[in-house]
Parts: structure tokens; sequence; C-alpha cells
């Protein structure tokens, strides 16, 4: 059986993130500082989520303890109010997860980590062209954004993916945060 490769996996993945970006841009405007594709364990297609201080600072009004909410929330990709954002781009990239093989415990470890290693480079390939492009700003722009590829629940390669994504002093302030140990 022939299965889509990862070459469409790229492109189709390439495509639907700088959709759903571009129209989140064009949409909600702000100061973006984190964006990212969001999968899961078993890497089903990602969803996009990102935070702009704006609409942190509008997720946080109001709370008991500003502090602890800005803390909590501040890289909580399920607490964005974009997460899953354009949703809809993505179809044609499910439908092509749903054509690879299916990841699951029947699988051997090694058909599992090879099929679960090459969706996660797909996601962070098309992360890197979008961010060549300057999707995500350039110069001093580009290290106001931590640009993300990440597996829920955390582990240590999102830390991996990151440091290979962001220049330097964009992740800082991640790093000292959240990012999981190496």
């Amino acid at each position: 059986m022939n299965f889509p490769n990862e070459i469409d996996l790229r492109d189709a993945i390439v495509v639907a993130a700088r959709s759903a970006f571009r129209s989140l841009f064009s949409l909600h405007h702000g100061n973006y500082y984190y964006c990212s594709l969001i999968t899961t364990g078993e890497a089903h297609s990602p969803v996009v989520t990102a935070w702009s201080w704006e609409a942190l600072e509008n997720a946080t009004r109001g709370a008991e303890n500003i502090n602890e909410a800005l803390f909590m929330t501040k890289w909580s990709y399920a607490d964005s109010p974009y997460f899953a954002y354009g949703e809809n781009f993505f179809a044609p990239v499910k439908e092509l997860f749903r054509a690879r093989p299916r990841i699951s415990a029947s699988m051997s470890d090694d058909e599992w980590s090879h099929e679960f290693q090459l969706r996660l480079d797909a996601m962070e390939f098309a992360m890197t062209k979008l961010d060549r492009e300057g999707m995500f700003g350039l110069g001093e722009d580009r290290n106001r954004i931590v640009v993300l590829v990440e597996v829920m629940p955390p582990d240590a390669s999102n830390t991996e993916r990151a440091i290979r994504l962001n220049p330097p002093g964009a992740l800082v302030e991640w790093l000292a945060d959240v990012s999981e140990a190496t």
C-alpha cells in the first residue's frame, strides 16, 4: 500500500499552518510571543495555538493573584483563546495522517518510533520553513516570538525542538519558565 510520504506531510502542514497563522495575525492583531503546532503523544494531526501579550492580559484580567495567573497561563497551549485556531485549514493534513500507518500498541517499538518521528519531523520542517519565510518576524522582532512544535503531554523532545527552531535570544524566558530537561 502506498502511504503519503514525509514530503507530502511537510507540504500539507506548511500550507495549513501558513494559512492558519496568516489568518490569525490578520484577524487578531497583537504582539505575539508564542506560536506552536501542538500534537498528541500519538502524533495526530497538529493544531495551531498562540499567545499575544494582549490576549494574555485579557485572559488574566481580574485574577485574584495576577502573578500566579500570568505564570500558569503564559505558555499554556490549551488556555489560549487561539487554541486550534484555523483547524479547518488542517483538514487535508488530517486526511494524510489518517492514510499513514496508525500509531498503536500493535506496532513494534521501531515501527512506532519511526512513524512518530516522521510526523514530528514534518511538523518541525513546516515551522522552520514558515520561520525562514518571515512568518514569525525578522531580526530583533524574531527574538520576541517562541516558535514550537509540541507534544502533549510535554516531554524533553519539546525542548530539543525548541532549541532547533529558535534563535537563542527567543528562548531565554521560555527555557527558564517551562522547558523540560534534556
